[in-house]
């Protein structure tokens, strides 16, 4: 077991956490970034990113995180390949635990542990996520446009991402496994009125087929939930909209969570938590806008305020 002390620990290696780090090893408080399970985080199983500032032609995923990594180490973060499994917020300096038995003890923490997306574990969809399985309308719908694609769910994100895709593609399905949506009303006016959507109701998709050269998704199988007869419905992407689960179980007898489990900050434009010099950045905090650039964006906010919390400590 080692032991590591610091001014500020950032827990994740997301946009959120490199920002963060990023900010700080430039301000010469000498970070440690422990990286957690996904080093990278979501992003780094996105294929093609176009929307993200500074690159005019599309960049992987992989790679823009290995670029905001090389960045941290060059401005002199310390990147430790761990995993936080336990927290001491009562008692300062602060003191967190690891998969790997080390302990990291500092003065302040940026928690940027993300969200992870809930996916339908169906076969077929490790194989073509980022090969026309995606959970990112936003992100990924650009390039199937003109294109057929479903969509799984009936929440708010599901319609809402239904009705986006539909001003790019030429048809989109949703596909629900109950008969009414959960979506608010309004969502829910627009998405019946909308000329190029049509709901699957009663229905889970249970296998994504595709083809190999290039990769890609080709058909979906759809199982009727009523009366079990089994569809195949032709497509050329799929986006699951099932909803997040953030990564702050071993926050919540800590941290205010709210009832899905997302830090709650306060004020609402701060990243401050209920404990002072423990701050939260990313999509570990609630919030409909799951977009690198205002993971990033966030991890600025989290490390100013954590600045001036440590220069009060002096």
């Amino acid at each position: 077991m080692a032991e590591y002390k610091s001014k500020i620990l950032i827990i994740g290696s997301g946009p959120a956490g490199y920002t963060a780090g990023i900010y700080a090893a430039r301000a010469q408080l000498n970070p440690i970034i422990v990286s957690g399970d996904q080093l990278g985080g979501q992003l780094t199983t996105t294929n093609d990113v176009e929307n993200y500032p500074g690159f005019p032609n599309p960049i992987k995923g992989q790679q823009l995180m290995d670029n905001m990594h090389q960045q941290a180490l060059a401005v002199g973060c310390q990147i430790i390949n761990d995993m936080i499994i336990e927290v001491d917020f009562e008692h300062h300096p602060f003191v967190c635990s690891s998969k790997n038995h080390n302990q990291f003890c500092s003065d302040a923490v940026i928690i940027a542990t993300g969200a992870s997306t809930k996916w339908l574990n169906i076969p077929g969809e490790d194989k073509f996520r980022g090969w026309g399985v995606s959970s990112c309308a936003t992100c990924d719908g650009y390039f199937y446009r003109g294109k057929n694609i479903a969509v799984v769910g009936g929440g708010n994100s599901a319609v809402e991402e239904a009705l986006f895709l539909a001003e790019l593609a030429s048809h989109v399905v949703l596909i629900h496994r109950r008969d009414t949506l959960r979506a608010d009303k309004i969502l829910q006016d627009r998405l019946f009125n909308h000329p190029r959507i049509t709901v699957i109701w009663n229905s889970v998709v249970s296998e994504i087929f595709g083809k190999d050269n290039p990769l890609g998704v080709a058909a979906l199988k759809l199982k009727n939930v009523k009366n079990d007869i089994v569809t195949t419905l032709s497509i050329d992407a799929l986006f699951v909209a099932i909803g997040h689960t953030p990564n702050t179980s071993i926050f919540k007898m800590q941290l205010d969570l709210d009832r899905q489990g997302y830090i709650i900050t306060n004020p609402p434009q701060s990243c401050l938590t209920n404990i002072s010099g423990v701050y939260a950045a990313g999509d570990v905090i609630s919030g409909n806008y799951k977009q690198a650039i205002l993971a990033a964006g966030s991890g600025c906010m989290a490390f100013l305020e954590a600045e001036k919390y440590l220069a009060q400590l002096k």
